[in-house]
């Protein structure tokens, strides 16, 4: 069934943070991620206020790291997305590359573009429970487009 957990198809919840808006990398992310062959389902430009970003990041609230994350991510427009495809958030996760750009290997994101830690591009779902909670947070059930590209055939056995 296409877009339901654990199932041959997922979806991730995946967001350019301000400093790769700012940096003009939205175009060059999507690029990445469409010609993987990861189906778009939703996509917005938002500016999240620093509750919405504390919401985002409840599992660290009370860690050291938690106001500058959550103030990071409110300090300017965030690009939200749900992809979809197989295994699109492990796959995607490798593309971003880890958390620390000075540990990502060339050709993910994070190691062709970032170089802090504080400022490392991207954010993306960690595993289905996360995607799932991520999507909901972000997006209505009315905002996702349930679409099927000509590709698929060349993509899906």
């Amino acid at each position: 069934m296409e877009g339901v957990y654990g199932s041959r198809t997922e979806r991730t919840f995946i967001a350019v943070k301000p400093d790769g808006v700012n940096r003009a990398l939205v175009g060059e992310i999507i690029r990445r991620f469409e010609t993987k062959g990861f189906k778009l389902v939703g996509l917005k430009m938002i500016q999240a206020s620093k509750e919405k970003a504390e919401g985002h990041y409840e599992e660290h609230r009370g860690k050291p790291f938690f106001a500058g994350l959550a103030g990071f991510f409110s300090s300017g427009p965030i690009v939200a997305m749900v992809w979809e495809g197989e295994q699109v958030i492990a796959t995607g996760r490798k593309m971003m590359g880890a958390t620390k750009p000075q540990d990502s290997a060339p050709g993910t994101i994070r190691g062709d573009f970032a170089v802090n830690m504080g400022r490392n591009i991207i954010h993306g779902s960690d595993g289905q429970e996360s995607a799932a909670r991520e999507i909901k947070y972000w997006f209505s059930e009315s905002e996702i487009v349930n679409w099927t590209p000509v590709m698929n055939q060349w993509l899906y056995e």
